[in-house]
């Protein structure tokens, strides 16, 4: 396999109205669906259970999730004042601020209930980390004992010029910003391989790692 190259680390937080505000308007509907789809399948048929989601963005993925699944109870996580308030706008105009509970905090420190989750999932949080190793003792400390984990995010390429392809065949007609944002995303990707060093030093080697598009890879799998 050619090696990646070296990783490039971005801020942490999407803080920044405009960029939040980018981020909102741009077109991710068919990829949370298909995010969707798949915690939907390794979930199977569970009608009623506690999920948080890591770095929840303007809240479309738990808006999805409980349409899907209306007695489930997500809580949604964004260390990003600007996106929960998006996440807010976007609950609220959904009807359902009853079953998805928005709280503001840092997905590697956070006050949520230990062993509290059914679910814990995430969608693009991890190459915003550059400390990964609380963000997993986090997970790992959330989940209950057998919990389905599921963290999608990008899996850094080979090269710059890689980076630049991807960029253009999945980005659309999306703003320059938006490109901008997603090409150093990528640069700021981990590899599978590396992201299979993070789990063993967590303690959660159970969790399978797997690319599942030319730009996403899943980790996956139920806690002992």
């Amino acid at each position: 396999m050619t090696p990646a190259i070296p990783r490039q680390p971005e801020p942490e937080l999407m803080d920044l109205d405009e960029e939040a505000a980018a981020y909102a308007v741009a077109d991710f509907a068919e990829v949370n669906d298909r995010f969707v789809r798949r915690l939907l399948e390794l979930v199977g048929p569970v009608e009623s259970a506690r999920a948080v989601d890591l770095g929840t963005g303007p809240g479309d993925i738990p808006i999805r999730m409980v349409r899907a699944r209306p007695s489930w109870h997500v809580t949604a996580v964004d260390g990003s004042p600007a996106m929960l308030d998006l996440a807010r706008r976007a609950v609220e105009g959904a009807g359902l601020s009853a079953s998805i509970e928005l709280v503001l905090g840092d997905a590697k420190a956070l006050s949520l209930p230990p062993g509290g989750f059914d679910v814990v999932f995430s969608n693009s949080i991890l190459h915003h980390i550059n400390d990964v190793d609380p963000l997993w003792a986090g997970v790992r400390r959330l989940a209950k004992p057998g919990a389905l984990v599921l963290l999608r995010d990008l899996a850094r390429p080979s090269s710059r010029e890689i980076a630049r392809e991807i960029v253009e065949r999945n980005s659309g007609d999306e703003s320059d910003l938006l490109k901008e944002e997603f090409y150093r995303s990528l640069l700021a990707a981990y590899t599978p391989d590396e992201v299979r060093e993070q789990l063993d030093r967590a303690g959660l080697s159970a969790l399978d790692v797997e690319m599942v598009s030319d730009r996403h890879l899943d980790v996956f799998g139920r806690l002992p």
